[in-house]
């Protein structure tokens, strides 16, 4: 039998680009508060927290705060990162647990 050899592998050429594309922006992705949630505070001082500190209704703080306890954790707000970790502060403030992530919708 005689010997196989493989193919030559194809030589692509590549576009000549001007541009840097390391000075492209990347998208501005926001930033998540999330409340998660514990055994400790009651469901009234966490809807009490959501009205007080970011202002939400009654009925929007209660769902929020329903969504933790049945969900297990609800995003709370969206933002900046800087803006992200003065909210999740001042959840920890007020005793809930908190944490930030990036948004990957």
């Amino acid at each position: 039998m005689g010997r196989v050899t493989a193919p030559a592998p194809l030589e692509i050429e590549s576009p000549e680009t001007t541009e840097d594309l390391s000075a492209v922006p990347e998208p501005d992705v926001p930033w998540i508060t999330l409340v998660h949630n514990d055994p400790v505070n009651l469901m009234s001082y966490v809807t009490y927290v959501f009205q007080t500190y970011f202002g939400y209704s009654k009925d929007k703080a209660t769902k929020l705060m329903m969504d933790v306890h049945h969900k297990g954790r609800a995003v709370v707000s969206s933002g900046t990162r800087e803006e992200m970790e003065r909210d999740v502060q001042a959840m920890h403030g007020y005793g809930l647990w908190a944490t930030l992530q990036q948004d990957r919708k």
